[in-house]
């Protein structure tokens, strides 16, 4: 396996792959890798003759008071799980390889950044996107494959392929948890004993969520309110949203009528987590 730091390097490596008449998929990541990125990076070897994983911490999508400066990086341990899980190569590129000390073109998109995490973390998305079409021109990947548990961003991805005709698969993938539920995350190493052990909130008012969707509730306010309850009962959380919108709008709903993602943003001490789940009637 390669690490490479320039685009040209991934540009070569790809051109001699696509020469033999090989498939290439791409897993974009900002690195600290864990079993949920490996269940990405899985999926893509199983599908692709080789893959190409980024590890970049993307400056352009952290707010001036957010965690950039402090978000964990580890390209000695990406790289021996990036290999385990069979990807060909990374590309980790510093900054200015990806942005021009002038750099001023930015990719957008509207409706589906504007509730959620797009509310919360104004330009975020724009970083994002913007991102994410760079790699896509720079690997020309046949797939790109993205976790659920980054729903609005899967969603903002899926619209700006296909706003921007960008010739590429979206392929999906599950969310992967720890034994206890929590939703694996690179931020959760920022968590200490105490924390750890309140972040459980997430899922569990999750689940009481999704128990009473089953039970056939079906007003977005109750179950709002059935995981804003059990949100409250946890001394160090604090509530960033909690919402009920549809799956591919994102835009929230009174009630459910088909297929909605019911999200959740909560602060545990100082670190941010999310989770959601998403249901479909049938």
């Amino acid at each position: 396996m390669l690490v490479v730091h320039s685009i040209k390097e991934v540009k070569d490596a790809v051109s001699a792959w696509r020469k033999e008449g090989l498939t290439v998929g791409l897993v974009p990541t900002m690195g600290y890798l864990h079993e949920g990125h490996a269940s990405l990076v899985k999926k893509s070897s199983d599908e692709n003759d080789r893959v190409v994983v980024s590890v970049f911490v993307n400056p352009i999508q952290f707010g001036p008071n957010e965690d950039y400066d402090k978000y964990p990086r580890d390209i000695e341990s990406d790289s021996k799980l990036v290999e385990a899980a069979g990807g060909n190569l990374i590309f980790n590129p510093l900054n200015e390889e990806m942005y021009a000390p002038d750099f001023s073109s930015f990719v957008d998109t509207a409706g589906v950044t504007e509730g959620l995490c797009g509310a919360k973390r104004p330009g975020h998305f724009r970083g994002v996107c913007t991102v994410v079409t760079k790699l896509f021109n720079i690997v020309c990947p046949d797939r790109a494959y993205f976790g659920e548990k980054d729903a609005q961003q899967l969603a903002v991805i899926k619209r700006i392929v296909r706003d921007l005709n960008i010739p590429v698969e979206i392929r999906p993938c599950p969310i992967i948890r720890e034994q206890d539920g929590l939703a694996k995350s690179s931020r959760n190493t920022y968590l200490n004993d105490r924390e750890r052990k309140a972040a459980l909130v997430l899922s569990r008012s999750l689940n009481k969520a999704h128990n009473a969707i089953e039970k056939g509730e079906r007003n977005s306010d109750k179950l709002k309110a059935v995981i804003t309850e059990e949100i409250l009962n946890e001394p160090l959380a604090k509530i960033d949203y909690v919402e009920i919108s549809d799956s591919l709008s994102l835009k929230p709903v009174d009630s459910i009528k088909k297929s909605v993602l019911v999200a959740i943003a909560v602060y545990i001490g100082k670190t941010r987590l999310i989770d959601n789940f998403t249901f479909e009637i049938k």
